[in-house]
């Protein structure tokens, strides 16, 4: 076995150019499979750190009929916080938020949008909300960059605020947008308007009540209060987990054409091979080999272009690697605006796993292609080898 391996080697390197075009081609499926991989994990990480950092943190308790995607349910889904709710809610453990719709009128247009009530103090997600503890005539409210550039709002902008109270009643006052936030999160930033819980429970008419509380991770649930229910953040997520099945489950394509490409040239290499090396193959069988010996000989040799196009995939493709793990994958289109959470610069995280894995697949799939055309070996004559013709 040792003695195929060095001539299998041999005979690659003897090959000279068509060799290393071959292991070119491969080593960028390598390269080229992993990245993108890595790409895809690197979007989950990222996604879901800042779905948790600006939305969920780690789990919230919805009210019965809160639905995100229904303004219609607002004006029902909102409940009285249980008196033992306050003591987290003052150390930061819990944050509160009320919903309710409304409209604004930013230069004399109408434009529907989400009023969220959330305590000014809080920590627990990265929202600027102490830009809400500001001395103004005017309400003081905070926006997204999105919802800044749709609704033509600068920082500093006074509009009018329109809503409607629990008794049904309209009423109207004028904010001034005291902070712009920039987020990856569409969820905060697509037509919601953040302002002082305490200010739109006043303007509701509700007092010390909430439509969803979120939870950090040194909150243990042990109670779920009255007209709620639990929302864990793997159901919070499952969107983003979803998306990217939908995104690896596409890729394969992608990754068939890659390796259709290189396997094509294996494939024509050792078919060429054994038509022009007849003399050799009836060389080794005169000299004891057996017909299996020798297309286990072949076949290690194809199947050496999948290690050599490892270890070139590794010398550009590690530092490659480092580098976009770095500096990362700009988009050349901001996706928030899709109503996907996902940032402008992706970040592609790697493990041991993916690597080994591609490997694997390119290696046997160069190991098949390889021993395909070298079963004819196995039906030729070796004194027709040895004058050059293949019986």
């Amino acid at each position: 076995m040792f003695l195929a391996f060095r001539l299998a080697y041999r005979n690659l390197i003897g090959a000279g150019l068509r060799t290393w075009l071959n292991v070119i081609v491969l080593s960028f499926s390598f390269v080229v499979i992993i990245w993108m991989q890595g790409l895809l994990i690197g979007w989950d990480h990222q996604a879901k750190n800042d779905i948790e950092k600006w939305e969920i943190g780690q789990g919230q308790f919805w009210h019965n009929n809160y639905d995100p995607y229904d303004p219609f349910t607002f004006s029902d889904s909102y409940a009285p916080l249980p008196e033992n709710f306050n003591v987290f809610i003052e150390s930061g453990l819990l944050v509160p938020v009320l919903v309710t719709p409304g409209s604004i009128f930013p230069e004399g247009r109408m434009q529907s949008v989400t009023i969220k009530g959330i305590p000014k103090n809080q920590n627990l997600l990265s929202l600027p909300t102490y830009k809400l503890d500001t001395l103004t005539d005017a309400i003081p409210v905070i926006i997204g960059i999105n919802m800044a550039r749709k609704s033509h709002l600068k920082r500093g902008d006074i509009t009018t605020l329109r809503w409607r109270d629990k008794m049904g009643t309209f009423d109207a006052a004028q904010i001034i947008v005291a902070d712009i936030f920039a987020t990856n999160v569409p969820a905060v930033d697509a037509g919601q308007i953040w302002i002082d819980i305490e200010v739109l429970r006043n303007m509701m008419l509700l007092q010390n009540q909430a439509t969803f509380i979120t939870f950090g991770k040194d909150y243990i649930v042990n109670h779920i209060p009255d007209n709620f229910i639990l929302k864990t953040k793997r159901e919070l997520t499952a969107e983003i987990d979803e998306m990217i099945k939908l995104k690896s489950s596409s890729q394969p394509v992608f990754y068939f054409v890659l390796l259709l490409l290189a396997m094509l040239a294996i494939f024509d290499t050792q078919v060429l091979s054994i038509f022009r090396r007849q003399k050799e193959i009836g060389t080794y069988v005169a000299l004891g080999y057996t017909r299996k010996q020798v297309v286990l000989l072949f076949t290690i040799e194809g199947a050496m272009h999948a290690v050599l196009a490892a270890m070139l995939a590794m010398v550009y493709g590690i530092p490659f690697f480092i580098w976009q793990s770095k500096s990362g994958f700009t988009i050349p289109m901001d996706a928030s605006e899709f109503g996907l959470a996902m940032a402008q610069t992706l970040y592609p995280v790697y493990n041991a796993g993916l690597v080994i894995v591609t490997t694997l697949i390119v290696f046997l799939t160069t190991t098949i292609v390889s021993y395909w055309p070298s079963r004819r070996i196995a039906k030729m004559n070796p004194t027709d080898a040895l004058r050059g013709k293949i019986q």
